[in-house]
């Protein structure tokens, strides 16, 4: 279902790039427009950003999302052609279905980006230099079984971003929501879905830290250097 030709510019989101701390690392915001930030900050044990990167070339049936979120994680629907498996998920498009904690499964609707599409490359290069930011993950969102797109295909809905920074005990992941920005009803999205979805974002990403790092490292069948335990 298309609504308008382009979706709205991407917000101002430079500040995840910078580790200091924000006035808002976990919690919800209503902004001016009437649209939802939801703010997520999750400490990976024993997972680096090159790895939560590398999953989203990875996942791509419902047993593997239900690695995931063993709960929330209902059904995934696919991915379009614009996949690599293993390559690339830049510019391609999920479809899944979840839940978000006590509320009941929708279908939901994802376009990828390339960071640098966003923050701009030299920005992002220099962040990843820096040892700032070691991975992020952008998409536009929406939901319902006819997610509201734009003509380029990106749902209207939102945004979400992930952002990555590694430290000694693994790495800081950084996770920003905006949801209702194509809504013009005053009651969506609640507060109540916000704090939902910060219980979702968190429990996913802390059950993915869990199995990931063996999993990256045996699909990747050892190409790289590997700490071991004894």
């Amino acid at each position: 279902m298309l609504k308008q030709d382009i979706a709205r510019p991407w917000l101002d989101h430079s500040a995840l790039l910078d580790p200091a701390p924000m006035p808002l690392e976990t919690g919800i915001k209503r902004l001016d427009d009437g649209s939802l930030m939801v703010a997520v900050r999750t400490d990976l044990q024993g997972c680096k950003g090159r790895m939560i990167d590398w999953w989203f070339t990875f996942f791509e049936t419902t047993q593997h999302i239900k690695w995931w979120h063993p709960v929330d994680h209902v059904e995934h629907r696919g991915w379009d052609a614009n996949w690599k498996r293993g390559q690339s998920y830049y510019g391609a498009t999920i479809r899944a279905v979840e839940s978000l904690a006590e509320i009941p499964p929708i279908p939901a609707c994802l376009k990828f980006h390339n960071p640098a599409s966003i923050f701009g490359e030299k920005t992002v290069g220099k962040a990843m230099a820096d040892d700032c930011v070691s991975a992020i993950v952008a998409a536009r969102i929406g939901f319902g079984e006819e997610a509201e797109l734009d003509s380029q295909g990106d749902p209207l809905d939102g945004q979400m971003l992930h952002v990555a920074r590694d430290t000694p005990f693994g790495c800081v992941l950084r996770s920003r929501f905006i949801l209702g920005m194509s809504n013009d009803d005053p009651t969506y999205p609640t507060d109540e879905m916000g704090l939902a979805l910060i219980r979702h974002c968190y429990t996913e990403f802390t059950f993915l830290s869990r199995f990931l790092p063996s999993l990256y490292y045996g699909e990747k069948a050892n190409d790289e250097e590997i700490a071991l335990p004894w």
